[in-house]
């Protein structure tokens, strides 16, 4: 599913360089639950960031579903992030003027489906969660696990190749972060391929595959 290939990428502030990601070269195969762990600046947010498109970088490969990605320009990359990816945030990234459901019908209208399509993919998705009575609730009107659950339910509406997770239980109670991590291993058992990015190694050891960062390298890649 994905391929990387001597991937870098490094930042410039004033007049020095910081190489955040050194030689990268690892490969996810479908269907896998990844986590990407180390230390606070060791990468990990980076190289999520230049898997999902979001970022690029300054040299190495990135293959997606046998497309190579990093070559893209900006216009290609986002239409390919709307119609292959999806996207789980630390702070969930909601518009507080929408419901639940309009939050994740936006996406799907921006992909051209109907309203009637859209809307009946966007309550699939929220079912999928557990969240069929909070359909109509906004934001605010949601809990912190409630509201990551709307922000994976967006995610999935589309039927995403991959969706990419960064820390996301990290502004969670123990109890939520439960139902979270047991919400991406539904997910997963039906075949999702996941990639979160996470400091605890408790929600890291329920994943199939972990990858350890430090200072822009791998250190460790352990099969669960």
């Amino acid at each position: 599913m994905i391929e990387v290939k001597n991937l870098t990428k490094s930042y410039t502030s004033g007049e020095s360089i910081l190489v955040v990601l050194k030689d990268l070269s690892f490969s996810v195969p479908e269907g896998q639950f990844l986590a990407i762990t180390g230390r606070s600046g060791s990468g990990k947010s980076t190289l999520l960031y230049q898997l999902g498109l979001l970022d690029s970088p300054d040299a190495g490969e990135i293959t997606v579903g046998g497309f190579h990605v990093a070559s893209l320009d900006k216009d290609a990359r986002t239409q390919f992030r709307l119609q292959k990816l999806g996207y789980v945030f630390q702070d969930y990234a909601l518009i507080p003027e929408l419901t639940a459901l309009e939050n994740v019908l936006i996406p799907l209208l921006m992909l051209g489906h109907s309203r009637e399509q859209a809307t009946k993919d966007a309550i699939s998705a929220i079912e999928k969660l557990g969240l069929q009575d909070r359909i109509n609730n906004l934001p605010s009107q949601l809990s912190g696990g409630q509201q990551q659950r709307v922000s994976i339910a967006r995610a999935i509406a589309h039927n995403p190749q991959i969706i990419f997770a960064d820390e996301p239980t990290a502004n969670l109670d123990t109890e939520t972060s439960n139902s979270v991590l047991n919400a991406f291993l539904d997910l997963h058992k039906q075949g999702q391929t996941i990639i979160m990015v996470t400091h605890e190694h408790e929600y890291a050891k329920m994943t199939d595959r972990i990858i350890v960062l430090s200072d822009g390298k791998i250190i460790e890649d352990t099969l669960q």
